[in-house]
């Protein structure tokens, strides 16, 4: 299913993709945390992208495990075969750090969300809501930092592997 796209590998087509997505969900979620006063117009972008982001990631490493195949097949010396092995850790992490963060923000769009539209209460401080309301910010934040080194991470030595590695086979 993700191994070839007009007769060349899938994956340098498909990583790209994921690259795309999961950065801006790394941005558009610390965005979101950050800066409340964005969130009434920036909800909706960053909700998608809480969905498209790991989705993206998610098919970008099923087609670098089809590349991977591809590539055992052909006999690549184990010193590569390493090599690639450390480029698939990276993306299977970039992978689930980047669900951990999606489902995080949509959790953020929805508390925040909920506070906006709730009438206040008497005698009703929305101290819990706003607790929770942080708290959700610093976990959006900390895993968009995770999110962000290991997308940087999996795409150099993806680079490595096909510009240095590659080439010099």
């Amino acid at each position: 299913m993700f191994q070839y796209i007009l007769g060349i590998p899938a994956h340098p087509l498909i990583v790209h993709f994921a690259i795309v997505f999961v950065v801006l969900l790394v941005a558009g979620s610390a965005v979101y945390a950050l800066v409340p006063p964005v969130r009434r117009r920036t909800g909706w972008a960053v909700g998608l992208l809480a969905v498209a982001g790991p989705i993206a990631a998610w098919v970008g490493t099923e087609s670098g495990e089809q590349l991977e195949k591809l590539v055992v097949a052909q006999g690549y010396p184990q010193e590569f075969l390493a090599k690639i092995n450390q480029h698939v850790t990276y993306g299977d992490r970039t992978w689930y750090f980047s669900l951990g963060l999606g489902a995080a923000t949509l959790l953020l769009i929805f508390v925040s969300t909920a506070i906006g539209k709730r009438p206040a209460a008497e005698g009703d401080s929305r101290r819990g809501s706003l607790i929770a309301n942080v708290g959700l910010g610093l976990v959006v934040l900390v895993l968009a930092g995770f999110t962000g080194y290991y997308i940087f991470k999996t795409g150099d030595t993806g680079a490595h592997l096909r510009w240095v590695d590659f080439a010099q086979k």
